[in-house]
């Protein structure tokens, strides 16, 4: 059985990823910072690690014997200038090397897609954290699927298309639980190695 440590497994979206991995039968490591974030839906399934993103002995502890690594930091709605998703990016690669872990999957934001001053001005404190992040994943030498999804809307599943170092242009939302699935399967197909990959719904015909 893979063993995968994810990071920011108890947002909107990391809780999907969560459930996602649990469904195709990967024994889940979530680090939180505290326990009363974990809903109670998968709370006895998972392995609990305590831990901050900010340090780095934290997550090397978080990644030690794992097969894999899920990156979905964010800061729920809080979109003031920070280093903290950049800061945990960078510690979470230091780790897996120290463990000698190569295949990551990363949540960013398809904003990445824009030229900066095309970025909605709100968005822009943390679409710069997301560059650094992204930034340091590519020097990161890493087996990664850096995932640049639009909107993440609290839909059922839908049909869905990627594209790789472009929005695929459909639409301006993906539902949670297609990204989650998504930042999942990611890791188990090699077409993705090393990619950076846009991911929207389809529209129904």
């Amino acid at each position: 059985m893979k063993k995968i440590v994810i990071f920011g497994g108890t947002g909107m979206t990391g809780q999907c990823t969560v459930k996602y991995a649990l469904e195709k039968g990967l024994q889940v490591r979530v680090m939180v910072r505290s326990e009363s974030t974990v809903p109670d839906s998968f709370k006895d399934q998972v392995e609990l690690v305590k831990g901050d993103v900010t340090n780095v002995d934290d997550v090397t502890k978080a990644i030690a014997g794992q097969d894999l690594v899920c990156v979905v930091l964010g800061t729920r709605n809080d979109l003031k200038p920070t280093t903290v998703l950049s800061t945990g990016m960078q510690h979470i690669i230091d780790g897996m090397k120290a463990h000698n872990l190569r295949k990551v999957s990363i949540c960013l934001s398809s904003f990445l897609f824009f030229e900066p001053d095309k970025v909605p001005k709100i968005f822009g404190d943390l679409n710069a954290d997301h560059q650094r992040m992204l930034e340091v994943v590519k020097k990161s030498n890493l087996d990664y699927r850096a995932i640049l999804p639009p909107h993440i809307a609290d839909e059922p599943h839908a049909e869905y298309a990627f594209a790789y170092d472009k929005s695929p242009g459909f639409s301006r939302s993906i539902s949670k639980l297609d990204l989650g699935k998504f930042l999942i399967e990611s890791l188990f197909d090699e077409q993705h190695s090393g990619k950076v990959i846009g991911i929207c719904t389809k529209p129904k015909c």
